[in-house]
């Protein structure tokens, strides 16, 4: 398999950017439609993406361990619903701590599953940067709870998602693997459908069941479409190209950019804190690439 944590670097950061600014967006899909109708409508979009470019190159998909992205697919798709659920009894600063534990779980499983030899400077570059999103995210202390938790689940399946990309999915197409995770979580938004059909709707983004979606929410959803497309391709190809617990610490990026987007399109500013965090969090990542440039001299 390929090592370039160069490129990888940059496929993600690429990835991040993109999904730094679509993401804005959801809170204008969430003031009347639902979760579980913008996946289904999301991956719909995406399909008919796809399979218009497919027709227009006349290029086929093609798979070569159906297993792997089955598994891998499954897997993380229930990390974003983890995360996303979360939302339904957390703050979303809480939530997102807990999901970017991810690079943690993936030093754990790495060396546990794969005997991964993994030295003081990448652990502790991913221990800097995960300290860094709990300055940005500032989650208080003073109301944790059990809940608190769950969301660290997710992160659990996100870097089982990530192990997997590379160690099973390394000769797959970027393409191949990104729609394998859009379709679980179209399938994950038809069952969630399903069981509020069953139990009753509610109120709120989580609670709603199938919303028509106007043109407006149609719209946003387009952006998405697309826009994630592109951004997860990205991802996926970064981590085909380097190690998990290399390339897992730039995903970090997206919370600047996010930061960035929000405070040109809604005016949302940054404390102190939370700049200092962001700092903390480019000094991680320029540790990781020194030593993955120095590992790939060697």
């Amino acid at each position: 398999m390929e090592n370039r944590p160069v490129a990888a670097a940059g496929f993600i950061l690429t990835s991040t950017l993109t999904i730094g600014f679509i993401d804005q967006f959801i809170r204008i899909i969430a003031e009347t439609s639902s979760l579980w109708t913008f996946h289904v409508v999301r991956t719909a979009m995406i399909w008919i993406l796809v399979g218009g470019w497919l027709a227009l190159s006349g290029r086929r998909l093609r798979v070569s361990n159906w297993r792997g992205l089955l598994l891998r697919s499954g897997i993380m798709a229930t990390a974003l619903m983890i995360y996303f659920g979360a939302l339904g009894f957390l703050p979303v600063a809480q939530a997102a701590a807990g999901l970017f534990t991810a690079p943690i779980w993936v030093l754990i499983l790495s060396v546990a599953m794969f005997g991964l030899r993994v030295g003081p400077v990448r652990i502790a570059a991913v221990a800097l940067g995960f300290a860094g999103v709990v300055m940005v995210l500032s989650p208080d202390p003073a109301r944790i709870e059990p809940l608190v938790f769950v969301p660290v689940l997710g992160g659990a399946f996100y870097a089982m998602g990530a192990i997997a990309t590379r160690e099973w999915l390394g000769a797959e197409s970027a393409l191949v693997v990104a729609l394998g995770s859009f379709t679980a979580q179209g399938l994950w938004g038809l069952l969630g459908l399903a069981a509020i059909a069953a139990l009753g709707p509610g109120d709120g983004f989580l609670a709603r069941g199938w919303v028509w979606p106007d043109a407006n929410v149609l719209a946003w959803c387009v952006l998405q479409a697309g826009g994630s497309l592109f951004a997860v391709v990205c991802v996926t190809r970064g981590y085909q190209l380097a190690e998990a617990s290399l390339v897992s610490v730039f995903e970090y990026s997206v919370l600047g950019f996010s930061a960035l987007f929000g405070l040109l399109l809604w005016g949302e500013a940054l404390s102190p804190v939370s700049i200092l965090g962001l700092g903390l969090i480019a000094t991680a990542g320029s540790l990781i690439v020194v030593r993955g440039r120095r590992a790939r001299v060697a």
